[in-house]
């Protein structure tokens, strides 16, 4: 059988999968990142998790995967399969597609950027499946964006589209990593949730679920600090459909999986806003956290479509 291997790696864990033409996972498996080890560690990890998923794919299906697609964090230079920085693996500049490629044998290596990736499997085969432009807003630690057009993932002249997370919605407001003051992921990510709630609470251990859960049970409190951060959000939000005028706008990250407690006032807030511009459908991922490793094989597969043969 016709296989790809997929790897997703995050900061904490690796999820890898063998994929079959049609999408099907064949296999999956989990694994640490072990980035206490330092970055070239974690890079070993990678290499030696993808052989045994070639070995794998041989034993199983008397068959070498055809490519293997990989996402990681970080900046990525995906033309270049380079790897360029992610703070939190500590490398820089990991020639990334070379060294899978040689480890692998030879076969064809796509590299992605881990929300781009994610992205591109929900709009292709997830939530936004049969939207012609869509945007992926997963809310985790941080915010990030992926643009979709076409059945593909816009990644800007530089590899930087999509950061919305960076839009500056409350001008010297709190400071961000980036530099900047009063970014959106400042105010309306989940680790801000977190943050907030935990100070309002007088809770340190409380984060943005039981933020959650506290406003669903009627906590004013609570529901002061979700507002003040779907406020937010829908601001950043607004500026993006400006810009963009996706037909669907796909919420996913840690704070989609409060429910129609984000979506019902975020929708209102969002369309409270718009004035010419056209509300996008408001619609929560689909895949979970499987989305980056569906991706990384549909990239892997995208990258033997357009293969030349010899």
């Amino acid at each position: 059988m016709k296989h790809v291997i997929a790897l997703d790696v995050g900061g904490t864990g690796m999820k890898a999968a063998l994929v079959a033409a049609d999408g099907t996972l064949l296999h999956e498996a989990r694994r640490a990142t072990g980035r206490e080890r330092g970055a070239e560690a974690v890079v070993e990890t990678i290499q030696d998790f993808a052989a045994e998923l070639l070995d794998l794919g041989r034993e199983r299906f008397a068959a070498t995967a055809s490519a293997a697609g990989v996402a990681v964090p970080g900046i990525v230079d995906a033309e270049n399969g380079i790897a360029v920085y992610a703070a939190n693996l500590g490398w820089r500049d990991v020639p990334m597609r070379e060294l899978l490629g040689r480890r692998l044998g030879g076969i064809p290596v796509a590299l992605g950027h881990d929300v781009r990736t994610g992205g591109l499997a929900e709009g292709r085969i997830g939530a936004g499946r049969g939207a012609d432009r869509f945007l992926f807003v997963p809310l985790g630690t941080g915010i990030a964006g992926a643009i979709g057009i076409a059945g593909r993932i816009e990644a800007g002249a530089h590899g930087y589209a999509g950061e919305i997370g960076h839009i500056v919605v409350r001008p010297g407001g709190t400071a961000c990593g980036c530099g900047q003051r009063g970014c959106l992921e400042t105010l309306a990510s989940a680790s801000a949730v977190s943050r907030a709630w935990a100070a309002a609470s007088g809770d340190a251990e409380a984060d943005a679920a039981d933020c959650a859960k506290a406003v669903e049970s009627g906590d004013e409190r609570a529901r002061e600090v979700w507002l003040a951060a779907i406020g937010a959000l829908a601001d950043g939000l607004v500026t993006a459909i400006t810009l963009l005028d996706p037909r669907t706008l796909i919420i996913g990250g840690g704070l989609a999986e409060a429910g129609e407690t984000l979506f019902t006032p975020l929708r209102t807030a969002v369309e409270e806003r718009v004035t010419f511009q056209r509300l996008p459908h408001i619609v929560p991922a689909a895949l979970g956290d499987t989305a980056g490793c569906l991706g990384a094989g549909l990239l892997a597969w995208d990258l033997l479509a357009t293969e030349v043969p010899a």
